[in-house]
């Protein structure tokens, strides 16, 4: 595995240290977003739901988007650095927030620029590397965005350790903003084969197999079951644990990511894909069962959300890199964007469902709804998706 890292591309390192970076803001922030909405702003859980919601489905969205212009144009870059660029600005802003459909209005524009630049992104990483090794291209970029996601939280426990005020955590996103746009401006566009013709815009899944359209449709499926994480830290809160762990709870799931993404995801490329993504989305419905019982320990808690992180490691660069290799030849940007707007579209549904279950029913409620829609994706992507892809992973 180590010797294959080292023959990577630099573009795929360079791609890594962006999303590290933006992470580091990103992931400073997330887990202080519900205490930030209940104890500023006095929101509860169907508002978080409605917040997250809206702004993911609208991320997913422009992923679509993204992705058919990029095939069409052949053009990578704008969009990365413009959807970083657009986040940079936005996140900061939270700050002046006084209500939370500011936060949602702000949000918007946050998941606006992740939509502009993740299929255009995964696209270039794709193009960049052979297809025996984007299972460890996709999981490294995934381990260094988690790795990102550990300094962050870290970050924002030891300023709230330093007693300094939610509001003004918000500010310190700004710096790695900067230095974001900053790197994604020295990305490359990969080499195009000459004389290759930009194809007709159509925002249809025409041209890609029947068993990616399977694929994505079970992906749809599970997405209903995975309301947004912060759902999760507000549950801990909940069961007890202090305010100023729960960055620190957030940045340990990060840190299993990162280190079991990269191995994981490599292991991929030796063997099928579906064994990864089959057993992780069984376990994520364990993971939610549990946390539906009402007399959960702190200590089990912890289990959970390690339990949690390995789910990550074991689905985030090896389903990119199943989209990447039913994707053909012209169409892996469109490819993405379907595959990013089947799994990010249906957290609209699967967040305003969960917060209202978990404000009007219970929790337990909430994650037994979700534990059950995603035992059921697992049938289905077992039994109907992978008998036709069955010598294609």
């Amino acid at each position: 595995m180590f010797k294959t890292l080292s023959t990577l591309p630099k573009t795929v390192w360079l791609i890594g240290l962006i999303s590290f970076v933006n992470d580091s803001a990103s992931e400073m922030l997330y887990p202080l977003m519900p205490l930030y909405l209940a104890s500023v702003l006095m929101a509860g859980p169907k508002a978080i739901g409605i917040i997250e919601g809206i702004a993911e489905a609208t991320s997913s969205l422009f992923k679509l988007v993204s992705g058919v212009i990029v095939d069409r144009t052949k053009k990578t870059k704008p969009w990365i650095v413009f959807g970083y660029l657009l986040a940079g600005i936005g996140r900061p802003l939270i700050a002046f927030a006084n209500s939370w459909l500011v936060v949602l209005m702000i949000r918007f524009t946050d998941r606006l620029g992740k939509g502009l630049r993740s299929s255009p992104r995964d696209a270039l990483l794709a193009e960049s590397v052979p297809a025996n090794q984007r299972g460890i291209t996709f999981g490294l970029h995934r381990s260094m965005d988690n790795a990102g996601a550990v300094v962050g939280p870290i970050l924002a426990a030891f300023l709230l350790a330093q007693h300094v005020p939610l509001r003004e955590i918000f500010f310190w996103a700004i710096i790695p903003g900067v230095i974001t746009v900053m790197l994604a401006l020295c990305l490359k566009e990969p080499p195009r084969v000459a004389g290759d013709a930009p194809l007709k815009f159509t925002w249809s899944m025409a041209g890609l197999p029947p068993e990616f359209k399977r694929y994505i449709l079970v992906v749809g499926l599970f997405a209903l079951s995975n309301s947004s994480d912060m759902f999760l830290l507000l549950r801990a809160r909940e069961l007890g644990v202090p305010q100023e762990q729960i960055p620190l709870l957030w940045a340990t799931i990060s840190l299993i990511t990162t280190v079991f993404g990269t191995p994981l995801s490599a292991l991929s490329d030796r063997f099928s894909r579906r064994y990864f993504i089959a057993f992780a989305w069984a376990a994520y419905a364990l993971i939610y069962a549990g946390m539906s019982y009402s007399n959960l320990t702190v200590g089990w808690l912890f289990g959970l959300f390690a339990l949690y992180g390995l789910f990550k490691a074991a689905t985030e660069g090896v389903e990119k890199a199943l989209v990447a290799d039913l994707a053909p030849s012209g169409l892996t940007g469109t490819a993405f964007g379907w595959f990013n707007l089947s799994s990010g579209i249906m957290l609209l549904p699967a967040s305003l469902i969960f917060g209202w279950l978990y404000e009007s029913s219970s929790p337990t409620t909430a994650f037994l709804f979700s534990g059950a829609c995603s035992a059921f994706a697992v049938l289905l992507l077992i039994f109907w998706v992978y008998r036709p892809i069955k010598e294609k992973t």
